[in-house]
């Protein structure tokens, strides 16, 4: 991409970027307040709805890894348009699904197309931006990858008010359509011929093992994957605890994820403000340190306090904390990453994105596998944050500066 070019790209093109990383996390999360309905609905239990999502979320972490990597060899439209055309397709044939066992596997393939809005626009910021820049882009893209998450579930229960949970299918193929034609209309292909991977599937691979030859890299995509279990962990198991244990009706629900959002929010721009100021190493180490102090917070309080209704605010002040901290990881960790990745920009987005979704596809059925508990739900995270402390503290002492 030519100089001159990178200078007409201004903010609404970071606008149009944030709004094609938005699709996964709503694909996966609009629907979570929905679970009891489609569990009444299609006559199921709450674990075989909760692996509808689990499925979407390995769809979403093998996607990444072929999109990616496609991206790399023939640039960043065509395989952009294909994805969010198939996402339109397969919203509308989920919409009219009739039992839970094709609903996953149509929710597989949903996931495995909606990542090409998230991998291709983090690749396309390597491709456009250098240095910090990287930095400050992706804490805005990685604001949309925190917010949507919790953001979509309040839409969602809002739309139950004035339909059934297959209107929130066909409201996700409208809003696919609608970032079809803005694709269509004003994404520039920023990956030139000249700087596009050649010698096919064994290029593709070799790419994927150099990546993962390099100790530091490799570091810093588990963490960014444990970062998100730890997130998807909270999200995944709220649905049930906050309804059923607590006593919220959907609409509060999606008020209570409301206001996760705005700390979610919080963390992401914490983190932006501060890159360039502060290494972003000590960020990660930091937020690491707060998140895992929050989630063994959750489990004092539910000890102390209980559960139930009338009971949810004490909890909440341990858990914003803890997913504040989360919203400071998830831009920091990839710009560490992909500041060390000057060439295959898609295949290193798609290693960070499928470690991320990935490790939320295992958190998501885990704690309601083990019991949709408070107590549950914090220990998975406190694994996922000292495994992944553990991991950061080895990736400084290799002096990795940024």
């Amino acid at each position: 991409m030519t100089t001159t070019t990178r200078q007409r790209l201004g903010a609404g093109f970071v606008v149009l970027l944030a709004a094609l990383v938005a699709m996964a996390p709503l694909t996966l999360n609009l629907y979570l307040p929905a679970f009891p309905h489609l569990a009444a609905e299609l006559g199921t239990g709450a674990e075989q709805v909760q692996l509808t999502l689990t499925a979407a979320l390995v769809g979403l972490a093998l996607g990444q890894l072929v999109i990616g990597s496609v991206s790399d060899a023939v640039g960043r439209r065509r395989p952009l348009l294909v994805g969010i055309s198939l996402h339109v397709l397969l919203s509308l044939a989920i919409a009219v699904v009739g039992s839970v066992e094709l609903l996953v596997a149509l929710r597989f393939l949903h996931g495995l197309v909606a990542a090409a809005g998230i991998v291709i626009a983090v690749a396309v910021v390597r491709d456009v931006y250098e240095g910090v820049r990287v930095g400050k882009t992706l804490s805005r893209l990685m604001l949309v990858v925190g917010v949507a998450p919790v953001v979509a579930p309040a839409l969602g229960s809002q739309l139950l008010l004035v339909g059934s949970w297959r209107l929130l299918f066909v409201v996700l193929a409208v809003l696919g359509a609608v970032q079809l034609a803005l694709v269509a209309l004003w994404m520039p292909e920023t990956l030139p011929p000249e700087s596009r991977r050649r010698g096919g599937t064994r290029a593709a691979v070799r790419a994927y093992v150099a990546l993962l030859r390099d100790p530091t890299y490799l570091g810093l995509v588990l963490v960014a994957g444990l970062a998100m279990l730890g997130q998807f962990t909270y999200i995944s198991t709220s649905t049930f605890l906050f309804q059923e244990t607590y006593g919220l009706s959907a609409q509060q629900f999606g008020l209570i994820f409301g206001l996760g959002a705005v700390t979610v929010t919080t963390g992401t721009q914490v983190a932006g403000a501060l890159m360039g100021r502060v290494r972003a190493e000590r960020l990660v180490l930091g937020a690491l340190v707060v998140a895992l102090c929050g989630a063994a917070a959750m489990i004092v309080v539910a000890g102390a306090v209980g559960t139930g209704p009338g009971r949810l605010w004490p909890l909440l002040a341990a858990l914003l904390p803890t997913i504040g901290s989360i919203g400071v990881l998830l831009p920091t960790v990839p710009a560490i990453a992909l500041a060390r990745q000057s060439h295959d920009a898609g295949s290193a987005a798609a290693l960070i994105g499928a470690s991320q979704f990935g490790m939320a596809a295992v958190g998501a059925p885990l704690s309601g596998l083990l019991g949709s508990s408070v107590t549950i739900m914090a220990t998975v995270m406190i694994g996922a944050f000292t495994v992944a402390g553990v991991i950061m503290g080895a990736v400084v002492r290799r002096g990795t500066r940024l």
